[in-house]
C-alpha cells in the first residue's frame, strides 16, 4: 500500500480527533453559508470519474476505490443540499459498464446493493434534508438481489419531498432518448407528427419534473460527457472538468466551481443581454480551484 494512503488514513484519523473535527465542522458550515448568500443552483449533476485510478495510484483494490468514491459522494450531498441544491443527478453506472470483467461488475453490482441499503436504512443525509432518491435507467438489467435494494431505497424516502437524489443507474443519454421517443410516439399514436416539439419529448425524459439542470461537474480531468445528460444539458448549463479524481473531491474543490457559478449568474442577471454570448468573455482564470478546471 503507498505511503499516500497512510497519509490519508492519518489525516482522516486526525480530522476525527473531536477539536480539529469541530474547527474543520465550523469552518465548512461558514463556507456554506457563504455559498447561501447568492444565488444557488437548483439542479447539480456529476460525472464521478476516478475511482478505478485512485485506487491503482494508492496501491489498493479497485472495489475500496469505489468505496472511498461513496464516501466522497456523501460529503458531497451534504454540502449541496446545506447549501440550498433541490436535485443532485449522479453517474453511477453507465451501461456500458456491463462490458466490463465480470470481477469488476460483480462487485460493483454488490456494492451498490450494499450501499443502496445502507442508504435505506441509515439515510440520515437524505432524511436530515428530506431527499427522496429516484432511480434513473434500464432497472431490467439488473440482478434481483440489486432490483430489490432499488426499490427499498426508493420506497423508504418515498416520503421526502424537499430535495432529490437522482441516481443514473445503469443509464446512458442515448438510452434515455431513445425511450423518451419511443413513449412519445407510443403517447401520440393517433396524433399528428407535427404536434411532437422538443417539449413534448422533455416531458418523457427520466427528469422531465427536475428543474434545469445548472450545473454538471466531471472529475479526474477527461473532457468529454461519456452519455451522459445530453439533452439536459442546455445553452445556460455550466460544464466544469475538475482535474481531482472523484474520491479527493471536497467542499474545498467544489467550493470554488459554485462561486464561480454564482459570479456568472450575478452577472447575467445584471447584463441580460450577455447571457448566451459565447465570444470568450466569460472565461474567468481557471486557477480558482486546487485542481484544474475548464468549462464549455
Amino acid at each position: 500500500m503507498s505511503t499516500s494512503i497512510h497519509l490519508s488514513r492519518f489525516r482522516k484519523w486526525l480530522l476525527a480527533s473531536p477539536p480539529i473535527e469541530f474547527a474543520i465542522g465550523q469552518l465548512r458550515d461558514l463556507l456554506v453559508g457563504a455559498i447561501r448568500q447568492g444565488p444557488v443552483p437548483q439542479h447539480i449533476a456529476f460525472v464521478m470519474d476516478g475511482n478505478r485510478r485512485f485506487a491503482r495510484t494508492h496501491g489498493i483494490e479497485t472495489v475500496e476505490g469505489h468505496n472511498m468514491g461513496f464516501e466522497a459522494l456523501a460529503r458531497i450531498l451534504e454540502v449541496c443540499y446545506k447549501s440550498g441544491v433541490k436535485v443532485v443527478t449522479i453517474y453511477a453506472f453507465s451501461i456500458e459498464n456491463f462490458k466490463r470483467s465480470k470481477f469488476e461488475v460483480d462487485a460493483l453490482m454488490e456494492m451498490a446493493r450494499v450501499k443502496l441499503s445502507q442508504m435505506a436504512q441509515h439515510g440520515e443525509i437524505l432524511d436530515r434534508y428530506g431527499a427522496k432518491v429516484r432511480i434513473l435507467g434500464r432497472l431490467d438489467l439488473l440482478r434481483p438481489d440489486v432490483l430489490a435494494a432499488v426499490n427499498r431505497a426508493v420506497e423508504m424516502t418515498s416520503n421526502n419531498g424537499d430535495c432529490v437524489l437522482n441516481i443514473c443507474f445503469p443509464y446512458t443519454s442515448r438510452d434515455e432518448i431513445t425511450t423518451a421517443v419511443r413513449d412519445t410516439v407510443a403517447d401520440l399514436v393517433f396524433m399528428s407528427p407535427e404536434t411532437i416539439t422538443r417539449q413534448t419529448l422533455s416531458e418523457h425524459l427520466f427528469t422531465h419534473d427536475n428543474p434545469p439542470l445548472d450545473l454538471l461537474v466531471r472529475t479526474s480531468g477527461v473532457e468529454r460527457l461519456s452519455d451522459f445528460m445530453l439533452w439536459q444539458c442546455h445553452e445556460d448549463t455550466e460544464i466544469v472538468f475538475l482535474d481531482v479524481l472523484w474520491p479527493d473531491f471536497d467542499l474545498w474543490q467544489f467550493l470554488p466551481v459554485m462561486l464561480r457559478w454564482q459570479r456568472r449568474i450575478s452577472k447575467s442577471k445584471k447584463n441580460p443581454d450577455a447571457e448566451g454570448n459565447f465570444d470568450g468573455e466569460t472565461s474567468d482564470s481557471a486557477e480558482e480551484t486546487n485542481g484544474k478546471v475548464k468549462d464549455l
